[in-house]
């Protein structure tokens, strides 16, 4: 397979591509970095399509591999989440440990880190199988190495580069990896990596995932470059002198995943001061994602939302659809109903309704009527429950007022 083309996520560094000269040899370093490739998830979402995808996943990482090759790349960098979980059946591992000695083939040196689905726990995968004897490698061959909580970095002498990973026998962390790294005073190697599985600390949204990091830890830590899994967007930063990146999920895992599919490609060049790290996305996955956002108020109905989102048709498209606005009496739209149409038709579809019933608009009914009771009487309440902030009751009222004034009007309602 022909090199795909990659996309430079604004690091500032040095191009990609073969090393030219004897002196770019002294000092470039190039590896591939992916993650969160949870071979054998099981997909109980995708019912009958579930084998299919899982294949599609695989397809995805044998792409990595060549890009890996076809690249000419020192190194490759799993970063935690190979597998979705230590329960594998022996196929499977025989066919990604077959991919890996492609390879070692090569003279590509990889480095895989446990992560949070594949723990390094008493059951792991690692322990069960010896990816190194499958690939066909000495059982202690360095082209191939599994970093755990007794081996936690590797020296690679002939790269001059120590690879840091830090993980645990535990799903859920003790205290961050990043915690008393100090990377720079070392002296066996020039450039220093780091693998980490985990969550980069945002207060208020990630304080009670299983692995938590901070930017201050980063940019303690004395690394060149940390190679990041967990999230399955592609994602990338810098703290201090620490250029960081999620390479995300090399395919979506789940339908919100609008930024996986990529592996990366990076570069770490200049000496000293110099020192440039470049990080380039290629795409590896098939699967493209789609969100969208309808009016509701300007559609005529069921009928003409799945009509228009059926043009999209493709079975590599993942759509996320959201309904919003104001909803007016006569337009009702099973969500569940509209999936299900469409779902032939595509990788995986998600429809939410996320509009509200209108209130009343024009003269009402008089106050000493039903209908007029009850359309003043809910009116009243909600206006009170979005005033007190309570939104959730608010729309709930809002679809019993819709529902009512349907019913009063001798419409008939689908409950």
């Amino acid at each position: 397979m022909g090199a795909p083309r990659s996309h430079h996520l604004g690091v500032p560094g040095a191009p990609s591509g073969a090393r030219q000269t004897k002196g770019l040899l002294d000092r470039m370093l190039r590896l591939l970095h992916t993650a969160d490739v949870h071979l054998g998830v099981r997909h109980t979402d995708l019912g009958e399509r579930a084998a299919a995808h899982r294949e599609r996943q695989f397809a995805a990482f044998q792409r990595t591999v060549q890009v890996a090759l076809d690249e000419h790349v020192d190194l490759f960098l799993v970063a935690g989440d190979l597998f979705d979980s230590n329960t594998q059946p022996r196929r499977t591992v025989e066919r990604v440990a077959a991919e890996l000695g492609r390879l070692a083939q090569a003279a590509i040196r990889a480095v895989i880190l446990p992560g949070t689905h594949d723990v390094y726990d008493r059951a792991s995968v690692y322990r069960a199988h010896n990816l190194n004897a499958l690939a066909g490698l000495d059982p202690d061959s360095e082209m191939l190495v599994v970093l755990t909580p007794e081996r936690p970095d590797v020296v690679i002498a002939t790269l001059d580069a120590v690879v840091y990973g830090r993980c645990f026998a535990t799903k859920r962390a003790p205290s961050s990896p990043l915690a008393g790294l100090d990377a720079h005073s070392e002296t066996r190697g020039r450039w220093r990596i780091g693998l980490v599985h985990g969550a980069l600390s945002i207060p208020g949204s990630t304080d009670a995932d299983d692995v938590v990091f901070t930017q201050e830890e980063i940019a303690d830590s004395g690394l060149d470059y940390l190679a990041l899994g967990h999230w399955h967007s592609t994602y990338a930063g810098r703290a201090g002198q620490t250029q960081y990146a999620y390479s995300g999920a090399p395919e979506p895992v789940a339908v919100d995943q609008d930024r996986a599919g990529n592996a990366l490609i990076v570069t770490l060049d200049g000496v000293g001061e110099d020192r440039r790290v470049d990080v380039a996305e290629i795409r590896v996955g098939r699967t493209s994602f789609e969100r969208l956002q309808f009016d509701i108020g300007e559609l005529g109905g069921q009928a003409e939302l799945v009509s228009r989102l059926a043009a999209m048709a493709s079975q590599d498209l993942i759509l996320d659809v959201q309904l919003r606005g104001i909803r007016r009496d006569d337009v009702d739209i099973d969500v569940d109903e509209v999936e299900a149409l469409l779902l032939p038709d595509f990788m995986n579809v998600r429809v939410r309704d996320l509009s509200v019933a209108a209130l009343s608009d024009g003269p009402m009914p008089p106050r000493d009527t039903i209908a007029g009771a009850f359309i003043r009487d809910l009116e009243g309440r909600i206006r009170e429950f979005e005033a007190e902030g309570r939104e959730a009751e608010a729309l709930e009222l809002r679809d019993a007022l819709r529902l009512g004034r349907l019913l009063l009007a001798g419409r008939e309602v689908a409950l």
